[in-house]
């Protein structure tokens, strides 16, 4: 949705700094601020994502053994009645 408007002060702004809490400062320490929050993000995203691509990793392989399994299974189950149960 596109609302127009004039801005009465250009010099402050209201920046979200979370849950709800808004704090009015000038533009260069808006743009301080959210240098430092993305530096912030991207230093913790570095941290978690090995551990990410570790869950990963592993969740392929217990992919990997639930499908042997399951067509294990169905092996036992086509030699032991001759036919094909869903």
């Amino acid at each position: 949705m596109y609302v127009p408007g004039n801005l009465h002060d250009v010099q402050h702004v209201l920046i979200d700094v979370g849950t709800g809490y808004y704090v009015e400062k000038t533009v260069g320490e808006a743009r301080d601020f959210f240098k430092r929050k993305v530096e912030f993000l991207t230093k913790q995203i570095e941290k978690v994502q090995p551990a990410l691509q570790e869950k990963y990793t592993m969740k392929q392989a217990v992919n990997e053994m639930l499908n042997q399994k399951i067509q294990q299974l169905a092996a036992v189950n086509i030699s032991q009645t001759g036919t094909v149960k869903a």
